[in-house]
């Protein structure tokens, strides 16, 4: 049986100490491109069709290795690719944002609405059809409170 040696050294020791080479600095590029090609499955060999912004030129993958837009309308140019993307991330692909309490009324109840609408349709998926009924209900609830005011 081999003997195991515990060690405990500073950054600088463990820099010098070639067992332990590796890259530890952090890169927002380096995170974003691998989020990109995880979400997107294996990065491409190469790709087949390199989508290209149709104002600036910038190419997807120009994009995936600087991890920056050329200009707005990459934004567009890229949709297919992003939307999975921003999906993964936040968990939808609109924008949401907060909402001042004071502002809150109709606002609020279209997004307890929206909310309810994602359940629903998970609860219609999974068949649990009575629960279904119930949110529905709610749903048609809270557009009368909002036709109301």
């Amino acid at each position: 049986m081999e003997d195991i040696t515990e060690l405990h050294l500073c950054d600088e020791c463990a820099k010098k100490h070639k067992e332990f080479d590796f890259d530890t600095t952090f890169s927002f590029h380096k995170f974003l491109t691998g989020l990109i090609d995880n979400i997107q499955g294996e990065p491409l060999k190469e790709e087949t069709v390199d989508i290209k912004c149709d104002v600036c030129g910038m190419s997807y993958s120009s994009f995936k290795q600087s991890g920056k837009f050329g200009c707005s309308h990459c934004y567009e140019s890229f949709k297919s690719k992003l939307i999975p993307l921003l999906k993964e991330v936040h968990g939808h692909d609109t924008h949401i944002g907060k909402i001042p309490k004071r502002a809150g009324g109709a606002i609020g109840i279209k997004k307890e609405i929206s909310k309810l609408k994602s359940q629903l349709d998970v609860l219609i998926k999974n068949e649990e059809f009575e629960k279904a009924a119930e949110v529905r209900d709610k749903i048609k609830s809270l557009q009368k409170q909002i036709e109301s005011n």
